[in-house]
């Protein structure tokens, strides 16, 4: 009985040895011990955006990283950016990640993780105008994000006039006022601004794209592990409640 006593106890110390080991790769690779830096531009509702009532940032995008960094046992320590700003600070290492819809892009020259949803674009508008395809634009001004898949795609159009700004929240405001004639924007995004405001409307989806979390190039133990955490998240049912939570499908 002492003997079994003894391997238990052994098997134990094992286990436990490799668990912090492990846990010590992948955590080795971060600027602060036990906490992720993680970075965000929380101008994009329903995926990241700032709660008015709390100051808090919120949104599917938020949830998502919190849940991975539950799982990890770590902390999150969120820094809001300009999202053209954000693929330097990972490549510089200011952050440890990046999750704010990043679209796969080699060019950025950083890792990507395995996607953790799938979109489209769309172009939103004011309800009074009559477009209903994305050529119905032609000689007109449309306006997009700095650094998002949205204004390869937009500027991508000859016939087409892109503006740039950095926050999506000013550029809709500014199509409000009548600035732009339209803006690009991931369709749940311009769903939410539909859904939450009568003047706007929008185009049925013009291009598909999916999301992923980037973090530095060098760091390959770090985004095995998020891939791995994710891929077990997405599987649960607990996904599927963030997508209905945020009022986005798959």
């Amino acid at each position: 009985m002492k003997k079994l006593v003894a391997l238990l106890l052994t098997l134990i110390i094992l286990t436990s040895c490799s668990s912090n080991e492990e846990a010590a790769v992948y955590t080795d690779e971060l600027i602060t011990q036990g906490t992720l830096i993680v970075a965000t531009s929380p101008d994009y509702p329903p995926y990241e955006s700032i709660d008015e009532s709390t100051g808090e940032i919120v949104g599917f995008d938020i949830d998502v990283m919190e849940t991975i960094a539950e799982n990890l046992d770590l902390e999150i320590s969120w820094q809001s950016m300009e999202f053209s700003t954000i693929v330097s600070a990972v490549q510089t290492g200011q952050v440890d990640l990046g999750i704010s819809g990043f679209s796969y892009d080699p060019q950025k020259q950083v890792a990507f993780s395995d996607p953790y949803y799938t979109s489209s674009q769309t172009i939103l508008y004011l309800k009074d105008d009559n477009y209903e395809t994305v050529d119905d634009f032609a000689g007109k001004t449309v306006a997009a994000q700095l650094g998002t898949t949205c204004y390869d795609l937009i500027s991508g159009y000859e016939s087409i006039e892109t503006v740039t700004g950095t926050d999506a929240a000013v550029l809709v405001e500014a199509l409000r006022t009548g600035a732009y004639d339209g803006v690009c924007l991931d369709t749940p995004v311009a769903q939410n601004y539909v859904n939450n405001n009568t003047d706007f409307t929008m185009l049925d989806p013009i291009a598909e794209d999916s999301y992923s979390i980037i973090t530095s190039s060098d760091n390959e133990l770090l985004i095995a592990k998020i891939n791995e955490e994710l891929a077990s998240f997405m599987a649960t049912d607990a996904y599927d409640k963030l997508l209905i939570k945020w009022g986005i499908s798959q």
